[in-house]
């Protein structure tokens, strides 16, 4: 069952916040290597519940795609497909992946491997990260195999129904039994900050007030 109420607070902060919270649990969940391709609006972050496909080598040409369509169709509206295409050379995600991923209501898109057409992916607007950018095709390298598996992103879990985080700075999965627990955290975490960062703006030294909690010099 996904906590749509602790997702929608930790779409309050960052992924710094997050991480940072996942260390008290000795939790890792950055996704290295990563990056934003597609577009966030200034201040934009994107929270939901993962939806996991992974590709395997293919020599077949002109194969279907029916397992990564099928999860795209299927996506619950707020829901971040997951995909790993590592395996091989190629790009299986570009503009019409992206197309029927953002008309589904998805929240985003995170590819371990590269992706392709990103002119026509920022004309939608949509956050597409990626390991990096290819304009080769999938087509006799590989093809979609699994959906909804649990995948190991350099060392990173994802399994489905995992909360997966994403800002500009990047990529964290929160596993889904934690998910509460970092919510309340990052809610302590980052209210300390916002006070924080008002005592520096009001002009108050940054040693006097770090780390975030202190009162200042007795």
């Amino acid at each position: 069952m996904v906590n749509w109420k602790a997702i929608e607070r930790l779409s309050r902060w960052y992924s710094g916040d997050i991480q940072d919270v996942m260390d008290k649990y000795g939790a890792y969940g950055f996704l290295k290597g990563i990056s934003l391709y597609g577009v966030l609006k200034p201040g934009q972050v994107v929270c939901g519940p993962a939806h996991t496909v992974r590709y395997a080598p293919s020599t077949r040409t002109g194969q279907p795609q029916d397992i990564y369509h099928g999860v795209i169709d299927s996506v619950t509206k707020g829901g971040i497909l997951m995909v790993d295409s590592s395996c091989a050379e190629g790009s299986g995600t570009g503009e019409l992946m992206s197309t029927g991923a953002r008309t589904r209501g998805a929240a985003a898109t995170v590819v371990h491997g590269t992706v392709r057409d990103l002119a026509e992916v920022r004309k939608l607007d949509y956050p597409l990260y990626a390991g990096g950018v290819s304009p080769v095709g999938v087509s006799g390298r590989m093809e979609p195999a699994e959906a909804q598996v649990e995948l190991d992103i350099h060392g990173v879990r994802v399994r489905p129904g995992d909360v997966i985080f994403a800002d500009i700075s990047g990529v964290v999965v929160i596993p889904h039994e934690l998910v509460e627990k970092i919510a309340d955290d990052a809610d302590k975490n980052g209210d300390a900050e916002v006070v924080c960062r008002q005592r520096i703006l009001a002009g108050e030294k940054l040693r006097d007030i770090w780390p975030v909690g202190s009162t200042g010099p007795a």
